[in-house]
């Protein structure tokens, strides 16, 4: 039993933070298609902005691979792997919908794009936090 909670939180950390990057990417991909069927030449100002969270998936996924051969804690794995699936998740909804209104303003103005890319960065933080101390929870 212990094993299959470990493979649980295994699981839900990649799941949590694949579907919130998948959500985040289909909104940063939605408002990139759309600034760029207006002006194409401002691919390179929205790219980053577009891919961003698509690390919080990353992050999960890194996570499992490091933690992969502490299955047999179960519990302790769960509980280490808990926090970045749902900090993941969400950040990566929350960074999608932030990241497509600044990319729909380099699309009205793309004088500040620099600056834009500062507000979805703020909630990447939370997610590197999630990740670093997913990294340092013992459990083993």
């Amino acid at each position: 039993m212990e094993k299959f909670i470990g493979i649980l939180g295994l699981s839900l950390c990649m799941i949590l933070c694949g579907a919130g990057s998948a959500f985040g990417l289909y909104k940063t991909g939605s408002a990139a298609a759309g600034v760029l069927s207006e002006d194409n030449k401002k691919f390179s100002k929205i790219i980053v902005l577009a891919l961003l969270p698509a690390t919080q998936g990353i992050y999960g996924f890194v996570l499992a691979v490091m933690k992969i051969g502490a299955i047999a804690q179960g519990w302790n794995l769960f509980g280490a792997m808990i926090g970045l699936g749902v900090t993941g998740m969400l950040s990566a909804i929350l960074q999608g919908i932030t990241a497509s209104s600044c990319i729909y303003a380099i699309g009205k103005n793309s004088a500040g794009s620099g600056k834009y890319v500062l507000f979805p960065a703020m909630i990447e933080f939370y997610a590197i936090l999630s990740l670093v101390l997913g990294i340092m929870i013992p459990v083993a």
